[in-house]
């Protein structure tokens, strides 16, 4: 069965979907939670003679959504991405039923290797077994230098997204970026409960032990074991003590709407 989907008609042929910022449900929103909570998904390249060659590889964000993989250069996917970068990357959040009806994002761009240290500590806060082989010779980092996305949030919604609105704007958030290892540090050393709180009200299963991943300008990303959870806060920060406010409150307003059920 084919996807059906959310579209604008063309002035010729078969319809188009829409921007994002014209879909009637938050594509936007949707798009970035798929971005921050896939683990693995599907890896497009093109072999040497332009064949399409997809396989499957682990991915994590760095801290304003770009993808970050973990490649090995023995892989068929590597050689291809290092003779030809341009590639794209099937999120996918499955579930049960038909496999149609849930959200997917593919996002298309150019990888390229990076060196950069905060991508291998992200890599490998969303993949801990990474560790055991992320320092052999033949691996390394790669970042999708994403360009444009397409969505489809299920039966009857599709958009398309342009990089911006894929990716976070970290202007004016620096010291959120900077501040970001000691704050992820804290709250899994000293606020495990408040992290469970965080995760329920995403509707994450609770009596697990969650811990956090990551943070940034608009939410946090949790996981457990192979469950993740995405909270985003009321309002966008900027600096450390904004985000340390916004994380009380949300806190004490989760476990008030506990107090009352």
């Amino acid at each position: 069965m084919g996807e059906t989907t959310e579209t604008a008609p063309g002035p010729r042929g078969p319809a188009r979907p829409l921007p994002a910022d014209q879909a009637p449900f938050d594509a936007i929103g949707l798009a970035r939670t798929l971005l921050r909570g896939i683990r693995s998904g599907a890896l497009a390249t093109l072999d040497p003679d332009g064949t399409p060659f997809a396989s499957l590889v682990t991915i994590a964000t760095d801290v304003d959504g770009t993808p970050l993989m973990l490649l090995s250069r023995l892989s068929a996917h590597t050689r291809n991405l290092l003779a030809r970068p341009r590639c794209s990357l099937l999120f996918s959040q499955g579930g049960k039923g038909d496999p149609l009806a849930h959200p997917r994002l593919t996002v298309v761009g150019h990888a390229v290797q990076t060196p950069d240290a905060r991508a291998r500590e992200r890599f490998l806060a969303r993949h801990p077994k990474a560790k055991l082989y992320a320092d052999f010779p033949d691996f390394g980092f790669f970042a999708l230098d994403a360009e444009a996305g397409h969505l489809n949030g299920g039966f009857a919604k599709a958009a398309t997204l342009t990089r911006a609105q894929l990716l976070l704007d970290l202007a004016g958030a620096e010291a959120i970026v900077a501040g970001e290892r000691g704050a992820v540090e804290h709250m899994n050393t000293d606020h495990a409960d408040a992290l469970a709180l965080y995760a329920a009200g995403t509707g994450g299963e609770a009596g697990v032990p969650w811990r956090l991943t990551g943070l940034d300008p608009e939410g946090m990303d949790l996981m457990a074991g192979d469950r993740t959870a995405r909270v985003t806060y009321p309002e966008r920060v900027t600096d450390i003590g904004t985000l340390r406010k916004s994380l009380v409150a949300m806190a004490a307003r989760a476990r008030a709407t506990g107090a009352d059920t």
